[in-house]
């Protein structure tokens, strides 16, 4: 079984990234973060509800 390698010059500028904002800001960030997935994520749930009953429409 080989084992995966640990890319450290990511987990470097993660850290980096990571000291350079106040925690504030970084919870901010994820929860804008969050809020904006959310909105995608309903917009597309309900297009391919409306798509589906447009085309349940066209056969009946």
């Amino acid at each position: 079984m080989q084992m995966k390698t640990i890319n450290y010059r990511s987990l470097f500028w993660i850290f980096v990234l990571a000291m350079s904002m106040t925690s504030c800001e970084l919870v901010g960030d994820i929860f804008s973060a969050g809020v904006y997935t959310g909105i995608f994520l309903v917009v597309f749930v309900v297009v391919i509800i409306i798509v589906v009953i447009a085309r349940m429409g066209k056969k009946g």
